[in-house]
């Protein structure tokens, strides 16, 4: 009987260690997913910062998929146009990946606002005498609430396998922030090559950091009415074309090749002027140079 328990255990040791290796972050699968394509990487990068980093790329475009059909099929059993319903079906798997964007950027606003304090936050550890890995773990006590969670995983992943790096990657991966990157890789730096400036190079990125934010917000704010007048210019004309086809001779009339045309005339030119405004009043946003 003990030796049946004793296999067990050790049977079941042995499997844990092995779903560990397969399902754990590696330095191999970390360069898999440096190597997948631009889309795919940004999409993950999205969903990971909008707090959906348990659901994968492939099921998160299923069920953008299944949202478009949904969306399609309304449009068609609302309006009777056919057309409307394949733009609807557009509209809903775009509309999915636009939502967990937008998330994505908000959760990145909101979050530049608290990197200045993670930055202070370092620097009083780092002065009060604590190692790096200590300095980044006591973030997830002290540091900015939203913040904190992220950094508990890197706690986490530090003590389990011990490595620096391995926790540093796994940190930027989660946080996907450029801001994160340039500081993490600073500290890796530190790290490795020691020095004694660490402490002035992370007062002066703390002192940008508060600069660029407050340059930002100005800017933000007095470029909002562009990206509102595009969404209302856009909406606009979408609104008057439901309304027309509640009646039955306008659904007639836009069934017919004619309509199709005109309405696939609206569509380019209302995708046009929306891109084109958003390209005017967008600002541009830092790449993650260090992913």
């Amino acid at each position: 009987m003990v030796t049946a328990i004793a296999l067990g255990l050790v049977a079941g040791a042995g499997l844990l260690l092995i779903l560990t290796a397969i399902l754990g972050p590696t330095e191999s699968a970390m360069k898999r997913a440096s190597r997948e394509p631009a889309a795919i990487r940004r999409l993950r990068e999205d969903l990971t910062r909008a707090g959906l980093e348990r659901i994968p790329v492939v099921g998160f475009l299923f069920l953008a998929l299944v949202i478009g059909l949904i969306l399609g099929a309304i449009a068609v059993l609302a309006t009777g146009i056919l057309v409307l319903g394949l733009i609807g079906f557009i509209v809903g798997m775009w509309g999915a990946l636009a939502l967990v964007r937008w998330r994505s950027q908000q959760r990145r606003r909101a979050n530049r606002a608290y990197w200045p304090d993670v930055v202070d936050h370092l620097i009083a550890s780092v002065r009060s005498g604590l190692g790096l890995p200590d300095a980044i773990e006591q973030l997830a006590k002290t540091g900015p609430e939203p913040l904190r969670e992220d950094f508990a995983a890197f706690a986490r992943q530090y003590r389990a396998t011990g490595s620096f790096n391995l926790a540093v990657d796994e940190a930027k991966e989660r946080l996907a922030d450029p801001v994160a990157d340039r500081l993490l890789e600073t500290l890796r730096m530190a790290r490795e090559v020691g020095g004694t400036e660490l402490v002035r190079v992370l007062r002066d990125f703390s002192a940008f950091l508060r600069e660029e934010q407050g340059v930002r917000h100005e800017a933000e704010a007095r470029q909002s009415w562009v990206l509102n007048a595009a969404r209302l210019g856009v909406v606009a004309p979408w609104i008057v074309l439901v309304m027309l086809a509640s009646r039955p001779e306008a659904a007639a009339a836009y069934n017919t090749p004619g309509g199709v045309i005109v309405i696939g005339i609206g569509v380019a030119v209302s995708v046009i002027a929306y891109r084109l405004m958003l390209a005017l009043g967008r600002l541009r946003e830092e790449g993650r140079w260090f992913a």
